[in-house]
């Protein structure tokens, strides 16, 4: 099974009320949302990643899923694998930098050792505003927006791998960081949001999906920073490139037409009757790529 397989079989099992059908991306029980992420050596990161940057990583992303639901957070529960000494204390120094650096404390978890690669997962909990947008709530006629930039930890990843490259879009694939502010201000008005984690254009058609709309995007206005544009030119396959990328934990938003965001944001395109993803740039049609973004698919 791929993941689109196996999550479709889970919503055959008892499911919660607060799980939303699985739909989503978090649960939301009273005013709290909880998310869980995992990151896993060899899939979200190399074996040569700082485990100090491994550890920031995996408490950003799944507080980047709080953002996306304009929550604060709360606290984090730990699911670890002891192994070498060493990457075990530096993950332990770096966990210590981002529960600081977001205001997320630890609240406690679980540990085991294991021999090989490692899998790591976390639980964050945060806390509820007043209103908390869902993946599909978008309506035909609202307008795409993203906040943040899009395509730097693709590059990122690259300079990892041993590209050169700046160090600006190393530390966007290594050390991302979650909009929470962002995703706050964005809620109050939003019909729908979500992250960017698996590329744009999966998560847009997702986006999509979910809400029972066709998605249009223009390549063109999809915001890539400066330091992108340098390294990796400012072509069409540049910014798809970019828009298929993924670990970007931008966030990816819906507002009625004529609703400005609340937040420096890169209007993308429109919510339409009917289904699926289509693309333009500047003004031409574009065939879609063979592939989106990521998805965990069977080996």
């Amino acid at each position: 099974m791929n993941e689109a397989d196996f999550i479709a079989a889970l919503r055959t099992l008892p499911l919660h009320p607060g799980a939303a059908g699985l739909y989503d991306d978090t649960a939301q029980l009273g005013d709290l949302i909880l998310t869980k992420d995992m990151v896993a050596q060899g899939v979200h990161y190399l074996p040569t990643d700082p485990a100090r940057d491994v550890a920031w990583k995996l408490m950003a992303v799944n507080l980047s899923d709080l953002a996306a639901k304009g929550a604060e957070p709360v606290g984090a529960l730990l699911g670890y694998p002891l192994g070498d000494d060493d990457w075990d204390r530096d993950f332990l120094t770096g966990l210590g930098e981002a529960a600081a650096a977001f205001g997320c404390p630890l609240l406690g978890g679980d540990t085991i050792r294991v021999d090989g690669p490692r899998v790591l997962s976390l639980t964050a909990i945060g806390r509820a505003g007043a209103r908390v947008p869902v993946r599909g709530g978008a309506q035909a006629g609202d307008v795409l927006w993203v906040a943040g930039v899009v395509g730097d930890a693709a590059l990122g990843l690259s300079i990892a791998q041993g590209e050169a490259g700046p160090p600006e879009l190393l530390a966007a694939y290594r050390r991302p960081t979650p909009l929470l502010r962002e995703g706050r201000a964005i809620a109050r008005v939003a019909t729908a949001m979500m992250d960017v984690s698996d590329g744009l254009l999966i998560d847009a058609s997702r986006m999509g999906m979910a809400s029972g709309c066709g998605v249009a995007i223009d390549l063109a206005a999809v915001p890539r920073s400066r330091a992108a544009c340098a390294h990796a030119g400012t072509d069409r396959a540049a910014r798809l490139r970019a828009a298929t990328g993924g670990d970007d934990y931008a966030l990816l938003f819906a507002l009625p037409d004529g609703t400005a965001p609340p937040v420096p944001a890169a209007r993308l395109g429109v919510f339409g009757p009917g289904a699926g993803l289509h693309l333009t740039d500047e003004g031409q049609a574009v065939d879609l790529p063979k592939t989106l973004g990521w998805e965990h698919a069977a080996r």
